[in-house]
């Protein structure tokens, strides 16, 4: 792969979601203009975008907070908002069994009926006692092995066909890392013995959101401190020839390149390109969709409901796995912060979990009437329904050797695929690693520094262990 000198390439960047944005703010960091975005959508933001219903009520896509494993991100998410942003602690809860249980639900069994609370407890110290050294076929097997048969059993395999949408026997487990709570015995026997609930553990127990606009402010914020015409809108691509550094767009033009960054998803990508041997190892790829259901409502959060953050839903009583209080991160979420609020639910979609799309946001009323989120149906003033086609990109057992015939694959051809669906990598694919995924391509291009968040994720997801992305030096 040769490439021209960066300040000399004619550099093509697809989506101006948080990577494309990013691998742009730092080329005008470098004190370059060689670049064109191009965005299918009117609107920059990709999955980081926010909508405003007929009634006005914000919706994100998702229940986006912002925290961060970079120094960088925070710096420029500060220089975006400057002090209109919200803090808050977070307050995660498992609903289940009739009751709401502190999250994570394996430091607080003590609130558990008590016949199941002894079945975690003696899977735990099974797990202790019962040590097995070589490594899990796949992330059912790890699960069995992290927290036992009762745990298993009752929430950590429910939950997670619910939130993938694939069985866990069909995922691997290397992604990991800081997003499940490990087990401490020692602490969960003691949470019983004194009767003590944890409510604010995990990575981002403290989080902040924009005080106005929701998640996608920040995204419209940084597309707009671009040089004018950095971004094209409603430029859908139809084609990708990669042997001959042309994309072709559905409305018939055209654009040449000597670098192409690419967020777009990347199924989609070598489905549309003329790189016939790639097609193969992109048809492995597993990925869910993802139904958001913002609900409207009059009136206040009942007391229960009055500091909460998000909760997650293990049984199938309800067609959710996760709903967050969307009015508690901002009052500005709602048209009338003393006349509304608002709950928004996620649901899972995939071809082993088929979704009714007709039916569910009448399915979403009646869950949470079910789990008493909300008293009456007579209380729902607006409804609001987005279903994103890439929702999660799935770590199947497959997805690693995939993506090392495929990243590799593009690189051949100058195209750096990058991002929440352009790497394909669920473990580094929050907004903070997805902006400095964009923000890395371009340090390894100009020499500058590695892509740490893309190759080493445990390392990036150690707290501010990635600082590779510094002011350096112009061209």
């Amino acid at each position: 792969m040769n490439l021209p000198a960066l300040d000399r390439a004619r550099i093509a960047i697809i989506g101006a979601g948080p990577t494309g944005l990013g691998a742009a703010h730092r080329l005008r960091e470098l004190g370059l203009t060689n670049f064109t975005i191009f965005e299918k959508e009117s609107h920059a933001g990709g999955l980081a975008s926010s909508y405003v219903d007929r009634a006005g009520f914000t919706w994100d896509v998702g229940g986006h907070v912002q925290f961060s494993h970079y120094d960088y991100f925070d710096n420029l998410m500060d220089q975006l908002l400057g002090d209109e942003w919200l803090h808050h602690e977070r307050e995660a809860w498992v609903w289940m069994r009739e009751r709401f249980i502190p999250y994570p639900l394996q430091n607080n069994i003590r609130n558990l009926p008590p016949n199941e609370m002894r079945d975690c407890l003696r899977g735990l110290i099974a797990c202790g006692r019962d040590r097995v050294e070589t490594h899990p076929a796949n992330f059912e097997e790890w699960i069995y092995r992290s927290f036992g048969e009762g745990l298993a059993r009752h929430f950590m395999l429910p939950y997670n066909f619910r939130v993938w949408a694939y069985p866990p026997s069909e995922l691997a487990y290397d992604w990991i890392g800081e997003r499940v709570a490990q087990v401490d015995l020692e602490r969960i026997v003691l949470n019983i013995v004194d009767g003590r609930d944890e409510v604010s553990w995990g990575p981002n127990n403290k989080f902040r959101f924009p005080r106005r606009g929701g998640t996608g402010e920040i995204w419209k914020r940084l597309a707009a401190s671009l040089p004018a015409g950095a971004i094209e809108f409603g430029k859908a691509i139809s084609r990708l020839d990669a042997r001959n550094k042309q994309i072709r767009f559905t409305d018939g033009s055209t654009e040449s390149y000597d670098i192409l960054i690419s967020s777009m998803p990347l199924d989609d990508l070598v489905c549309v390109s003329d790189l016939d041997n790639l097609k193969p190892a992109a048809a492995k790829l597993c990925r869910s969709a993802t139904h958001v259901i913002g609900i409207g409502l009059k009136g206040a959060p009942g007391p229960h409901l009055k500091r909460k953050c998000w909760m997650y839903f293990p049984e199938d009583q309800v067609p959710f796995y996760r709903v967050t209080v969307f009015s508690n991160y901002s009052p500005a979420n709602v048209p009338d912060s003393s006349r509304n609020w608002s709950l928004m639910a996620e649901v899972s979609e995939s071809p082993a979990k088929p979704v009714e799309c007709a039916k569910v946001v009448e399915q979403t009323v009646h869950g949470m009437l079910a789990a008493r989120l909300i008293e009456s149906a007579a209380d729902v003033v607006s409804t609001w329904h987005y279903r994103a086609g890439h929702g999660y990109p799935t770590p199947s057992l497959g997805r690693n050797e995939a993506l090392s015939v495929l990243l590799p694959g593009l690189e051949h051809y100058a195209i750096f695929s990058r991002g929440r669906f352009g790497a394909w990598k669920y473990e580094v694919s929050n907004q903070d690693h997805s902006l400095m995924q964009g923000v890395e391509v371009v340090n390894r291009l100009a020499h500058e520094g590695e892509e740490i968040t893309l190759n080493r994720p445990n390392e990036a997801n150690r707290p501010r262990a990635a600082k590779t992305a510094t002011a350096g030096k112009s061209w």
